[in-house]
């Protein structure tokens, strides 16, 4: 399951389960709901997902897309080193800004 929160301006969606093809939707249901208002800021804590699978992936990117369509950004925290393999192993790592925890990531976005 995911869940929203708001630290300021940035929203943060974390997770406690993998990011695959059974629980992307909800994921994309929170996601729905965090880019409802202005401009997205939205950091994805990773630190809660054990692995992501091809769905997980193109939900990622989606997410991402959707953000930068509206003049936002994603930002990635806190990735298991699987996670952070699979990023790397699949091309998609670059395409992130990623950071150790949640709090460089929200705090990325005041700079």
């Amino acid at each position: 399951m995911f869940k929203l929160q708001k630290q300021g301006a940035v929203k943060v969606i974390s997770g406690d389960q993998p990011l695959n093809a059974e629980s992307a939707l909800s994921l994309k249901r929170v996601a729905d709901d965090a880019l409802s208002q202005g401009q997205p800021r939205l950091v994805l804590d990773l630190q809660g997902i054990a692995l992501f699978d091809s769905v997980g992936l193109e939900a990622l990117l989606d997410l991402r897309d959707r953000c930068a369509t509206r003049g936002g950004a994603l930002q990635l925290a806190a990735p298991s080193r699987l996670c952070r393999d699979i990023l790397a192993a699949t091309g998609i790592l670059q395409q992130f800004a990623i950071f150790d925890d949640t709090l460089s990531a929200v705090g990325s976005f005041a700079q």
